[in-house]
């Protein structure tokens, strides 16, 4: 699964995820409506980076749409109940998990049609999917803002965007398509961006 397994034993991330995916009985295969979004506005043909994707309906919608799909997480438990649903649904073939610690792994630049992010935040990975974008293709991001912090306290300020982020991280060339706060999320308050890239 990827190339991290062995590197990753012991990451607290890891840990922290698997313990939030082992055991589950149901898991939710709804995709984002970021992902719903993004491939209704017809990107260029090309494949989709679904990062800190969990076990993803996002990356399950793009596959059935035909797109290959890198899904990548650092939790094995999260990839291993994508990849089943994944191979039940008859798609295995269209999806790559890749186990790995965003921090470290890159995509390839200008390789993608489309990549989303929901549920993760570090300026450094989101430098590096905006590099990934193809000409034409699409961004989505969805993170935890600083309003979240003040619900929950211990929140580490580092997962959250700061003011006017991540838009006003973007580099040239990219115009913004969506940009909203959802102040009555699950989790904290959230800031959901959709960016294309200029063809």
């Amino acid at each position: 699964m990827g190339d991290a397994p062995g590197m990753l034993a012991g990451h607290p991330d890891r840990e922290r995820w698997n313990a939030r995916y082992e055991g589950r009985d149901a898991v939710s295969f709804e995709p984002h409506p970021l992902a719903v979004r993004a491939l209704s506005l017809r990107p260029p043909d090309g494949p989709v980076a679904d990062l800190a994707c969990g076990p993803s309906g996002s990356a399950l919608l793009a596959a059935s749409a035909g797109r290959r799909v890198t899904a990548v997480d650092i939790s094995d438990v999260a990839l291993g109940l994508l990849a089943r649903e994944a191979s039940r649904r008859g798609l295995a073939g269209l999806i790559t998990v890749v186990q790995a610690d965003l921090r470290a792994w890159r995509p390839d630049a200008g390789g993608y049609a489309i990549v989303l992010c929901t549920g993760y935040w570090d300026r450094a990975v989101f430098a590096a999917a905006a590099g990934a974008v193809t000409a034409g293709g699409l961004l989505g991001w969805e993170s935890l803002t600083d309003a979240a912090r003040r619900r929950r306290p211990s929140l580490c300020a580092g997962w959250c965007v700061g003011p006017g982020e991540p838009a006003a991280l973007l580099p040239p060339g990219f115009a913004v398509l969506d940009l909203r706060d959802v102040p009555s999320a699950p989790h904290g308050a959230k800031r959901l961006m959709l960016a294309r890239r200029e063809a």
